[in-house]
C-alpha cells in the first residue's frame, strides 16, 4: 500500500485542479466552484495503486487539502471551471488538469518519482456542507 508513497493520497487534492492560467489573483467566477469535493483518482498506467478517494476543498478558486503532512499542492480553478495543479512530496511529483462543473468534474493526471511513473484519470463530485 505504500507503493509510490500512496500515489492517490498524493494526487487527490491535485486532481481537483485543471487547465488554468498562471495569474496570481483569483479569476472572476472561480468562487462558484468553492466548496467540498470528493475526488477519486484512478490509475490506468503504471504500478501505482488502482484507486483512492479523498475529500478536498476549493476556497476562492484555490485548492485546499488538509490531509497528510508533507504534501505540497499548488493549483487553481478558473471562472470557467478549467483547472490545473501540481503536487509534490519528496522526490515524487504529479500534475493534473481537467474541468469542474457546478456539481462534478473530471480530467487526467500523470506523475513520477525516481523509480516509477503512473498516469490515469480523476473524477470529482461536489458534496454538501
Amino acid at each position: 500500500m505504500r507503493r509510490f508513497f500512496r500515489f492517490g493520497l498524493f494526487l487527490a487534492p491535485l486532481m481537483l485542479a485543471g487547465a488554468l492560467t498562471a495569474a496570481s489573483q483569483r479569476p472572476a467566477g472561480a468562487a462558484s466552484f468553492d466548496g467540498n469535493w470528493s475526488v477519486v483518482v484512478i490509475t490506468e498506467s503504471g504500478t501505482c495503486d488502482r484507486a483512492y478517494r479523498y475529500p478536498v476543498r476549493v476556497v476562492n478558486g484555490q485548492i485546499k487539502y488538509e490531509g497528510e503532512a508533507g504534501i505540497d499542492i499548488h493549483g487553481k480553478v478558473d471562472g470557467s471551471g478549467k483547472l490545473s495543479a501540481t503536487i509534490s512530496r519528496g522526490d515524487q511529483q504529479a500534475s493534473g488538469r481537467g474541468r469542474l462543473t457546478r456539481s462534478s468534474g473530471s480530467g487526467t493526471w500523470s506523475g513520477k518519482s525516481r523509480t516509477t511513473a503512473c498516469s490515469g484519470r480523476w473524477e470529482a463530485e461536489r458534496r454538501e456542507g
